[in-house]
């Protein structure tokens, strides 16, 4: 069942960055593939963030810091080292990592809402050591200079059109990544310690290892979420680490759904999309996408997956009585 779950989840993969590979034959916009290379970097943030909140009922108010912490770490490396790409994306994974295991062991004991408040705290701090360590991460200028693209096998990112296929390339295996942990035994445990710990806790299970596992895990892809959108921007800026960065993921997994796997990813386009279309006519662009967000989500109760999920289950039910 697992083998057949894990080779279907890969033929539909294969079949989504076919079609975005397409894309840009089909609609040969520089604004286009933007608009996906930005749905892919938040895209795997949010799902990240929805392995703590949907899977581990883990509310982290902070993740951003490690979508904040990944580009900072790759342009840093990059600027100062003089490394490839790929060995500063592995640099930049090690630290997110890292610093998800510190932060994690510290928070992951403690009640839900001092949990909440507490990555939002570390967060904060993040967010004023990069503001206040001028000299190393440019202050709140961010990092100046950019970050290089230097080619490596074969891949020059310099190309618009190749860094969009990297992006496409980075979602899909991010998203099988964390679809084939949550289909192991780990993702499973994950669940039955958010729906019941003390129960998990009778039955042996070290209920704080596997949230910590879970965090660390939530920390390396929010990273390389980070990792991509430094890319794409070609550097680094305090607003990732910002606590509004956390907040978006959050208002897009509540757009899309927190019980579907895909959920994360629908309410990233549909955030990115409301935020592009509200900028372009309003001043006020952020009361009016509080005001879109609030009718989206009170209109469907739900996320739009968790509704079509459950509309779908509804209309079988009838079909089979």
């Amino acid at each position: 069942m697992g083998a057949y779950t894990f080779r279907r989840d890969l033929l539909i993969g294969l079949i989504a960055l076919a079609i975005l590979a397409a894309l840009p034959f089909i609609f040969p916009s520089r604004v286009v593939m933007d608009f996906i290379i930005r749905v892919a970097a938040y895209g795997i943030f949010a799902t990240a963030l929805n392995l703590l909140v949907g899977f581990g009922g883990m509310v982290s108010f902070g993740q951003g810091m490690f979508f904040g912490g990944g580009a900072y770490a790759f342009g840093l490396i990059m600027q100062n080292t003089g490394a490839s790409i790929p060995l500063a994306i592995l640099g930049s994974v090690t630290f997110c990592a890292l610093l998800a295991l510190v932060i994690g062991a510290i928070c992951v004991r403690l009640k839900e809402i001092y949990f909440s408040f507490l990555t939002l705290a570390f967060q904060m701090l993040i967010h004023s050591i990069i503001i206040s360590w001028q000299s190393l991460t440019g202050g709140d200028q961010g990092l100046m200079g950019g970050i290089s693209r230097a080619p490596f096998l074969g891949i020059n990112l310099a190309d618009h059109n190749q860094m969009y296929w990297f992006a496409c390339f980075v979602l899909i295996a991010c998203l099988l990544a964390m679809r084939h942990i949550l289909q192991t035994p780990f993702g499973y445990t994950l669940r039955m310690v958010r729906d019941n710990a003390d129960r998990a806790k009778f039955l042996g299970i070290e209920v704080w290892q596997v949230r910590l596992k879970a965090f660390v895990i939530a920390g390396i892809f929010s990273g390389i979420g980070g990792i991509l959108m430094g890319l794409f921007v070609s550097g680094a800026f305090p607003e990732f680490a910002y606590w509004t960065t956390s907040g978006d993921a959050i208002i897009m997994i509540m757009i899309g759904g927190i019980q579907t796997f895909i959920g994360p990813m629908i309410g990233a386009i549909v955030l990115l999309s409301l935020n592009d279309v509200i900028t372009k006519f309003t001043e006020y662009h952020g009361l009016a996408l509080g005001i879109a967000v609030l009718i989206f989500t009170w209109g469907f109760k739900r996320g739009v997956a968790d509704f079509l999920w459950q509309l779908i289950g509804r209309r079988s039910a009838k079909v089979s009585v």
